[in-house]
């Protein structure tokens, strides 16, 4: 009798806690919008120009962490998309940068060789989430509700869709330019829904035409979210779901004419009309108080040398590509081997391993042979060799990046860092455009604004982190972090919660 009464109450627990008593409190639908390039000050810079229900609404309505900080170099986006939703560095979940090297060999962030193309027969369809090491913000919400919760991602550039969606999403969706509309790979899919093929077909643009350099690839992009929605029916079943989306085009379009054109300035009036429309849409689909999403973004971007020098703020260039020249040939002359420095991304610089060892040669010779040549440069502050980060004398914020962004199987072997507004290439003094990948607030300093359900007005200022947003988002919906994650969760936003 006691034992029939035990398994009875254990019944009892087991369907309390279940989704089936619906006792975990859940939002229907949780959103995540990243904006490509997005400065945190942009926020505040355009205010004025936003209509109510967009980015200024953000603002008004939702909370803003005011101090969020990319803790970990480079500043690039496939490193930005990977770490927001996954809460990790680059040291666990090994997406280096945009590209990287493994093994000596150049890879692009998420190219797939075993993958082909759906809705396309270009490369750019050969793509998925798989040389990502960690486990996503979907993929725990999808383990948490045994995979019945949908997760979708959106975006015009494949590693902006693919890596936020994460590695059990049920679809993601990106851009071909050479066929003009969306596709998606082998790795979700053998063949695009029905209703993708006809939104193609209404949507499609010219084909070998960058929409990621138009405002309307930000319509588009929004377009296609909205459509998932419609069409996938995310956020009316059982289970919360997920959709992320990024926004590309203002990324390309301030690298080609910087953080203070007209251009630009479209892009974000063009934003803030779309999400005005989506969180329209949210609202009237979900309730005010059904939906959570959060904004943010994988980086920030300097403003353009150009510019600044005009106004007397110092900015420069520095040639990374003709020192690396300079060095390999200084190796020749030392060691007796051409080009034991392979390539450089940005400001590192990856050593030929299988040279070095093939030679014989000490590894750590060949590294202060690079360091002391760079270190001629004085406007390289410092140069680092990233496999002894923590025992450099150089100041902790910025050693403390260089170990979270070191991947010991695909990162560079050496790091410059140079002065503040000093770009890794020449630029001519017509130049407009800007870049990104630094430790610096320009380029590190990130908007993040959460929106919706359990959410209340308000703001900090208190110091908050890129890998701090998948531990709050999973706090607050009450399933496991990531497994790389790092990150905290939030408390001022996660304290709402009740």
């Amino acid at each position: 009798m006691k034992k029939s009464f035990l398994s009875l109450m254990m019944a009892l627990v087991s369907f309390t806690l279940s989704w089936g008593g619906n006792k975990v409190e859940r939002p229907k639908l949780v959103v995540g919008l990243v904006v490509d390039q997005m400065r945190w000050d942009y926020l505040y810079y355009y205010y004025e120009d936003f209509c109510e229900g967009g980015l200024k609404r953000l603002v008004d309505e939702g909370f803003s962490c005011e101090n969020t900080m990319i803790n970990y170099l480079p500043t690039v986006t496939a490193i930005g998309h990977t770490s927001i939703y996954t809460g990790s560095v680059p040291a666990l979940h090994g997406i280096a940068g945009n590209n990287f090297m493994e093994k000596g060999k150049e890879m692009y962030c998420c190219s797939d060789s075993t993958v082909k193309g759906v809705g396309t027969t270009s490369s750019a369809g050969k793509m998925s989430p798989r040389n990502n090491k960690a486990t996503t913000i979907g993929d725990e919400l999808r383990l948490a509700t045994n995979f019945k919760s949908r997760v979708i991602g959106v975006a015009l550039k494949d590693r902006a869709a693919i890596f936020p969606a994460g590695h059990s999403a049920n679809a993601a969706y990106w851009y071909d330019n050479k066929v003009g509309h969306f596709v998606t790979s082998t790795y979700y899919m053998e063949e695009l829904p029905k209703w993708v093929e006809q939104f193609n077909k209404q949507n499609a643009t010219k084909k070998n035409e960058d929409q990621k350099m138009k405002p309307e690839g930000v319509s588009i992009t929004f377009k296609m979210a909205e459509a998932v929605l419609q069409n996938e029916q995310l956020g009316k079943g059982d289970y919360p779901d997920m959709l992320t989306i990024s926004v590309s085009s203002t990324d390309a379009i301030a690298h080609s004419y910087g953080t203070r054109s007209e251009e630009t300035k479209a892009a974000y009036m063009t934003l803030d009309k779309e999400l005005a429309k989506f969180l329209s849409l949210l609202d009237s689909q979900y309730g005010k108080d059904g939906y959570l999403l959060f904004l943010s973004a994988d980086h920030g971007g300097a403003h353009n040398p150009n510019y600044l020098k005009q106004h007397k703020i110092y900015a420069n260039g520095w040639d990374a590509s003709g020192l690396m020249k300079t060095i390999n040939e200084k190796l020749a002359a030392k060691f007796g081997f051409n080009k034991l420095v392979l390539a450089h991304h940005g400001d590192f610089f990856y050593l030929d391993h299988a040279q070095i060892e093939s030679g014989n040669l000490n590894v750590d010779d060949v590294k202060q042979v690079v360091i002391d040549e760079l270190l001629k440069e004085d406007d390289l502050l410092y140069v680092v060799d990233c496999a002894k980060a923590s025992t450099a004398t150089i100041p902790q914020i910025i050693r403390e990046r260089i170990i979270n962004g070191y991947n010991r199987l695909r990162s560079g072997d050496i790091v410059a860092i140079p002065r503040s507004q000093m770009f890794s290439w020449k630029f001519k003094d017509d130049y407009i455009g800007t870049t990104h990948s630094q430790w610096n607030p320009y380029d590190a300093h990130i908007p993040l604004v959460f929106l919706g359900w359990h959410v209340k007005h308000g703001s900090t200022s208190l110091p908050t982190y890129i890998v701090d947003i998948a531990p709050t988002i999973c706090a607050m919906l009450h399933i496991e972090m990531p497994n790389s994650c790092i990150g905290n969760a939030i408390q001022p936003v996660v304290g709402m919660e009740r």
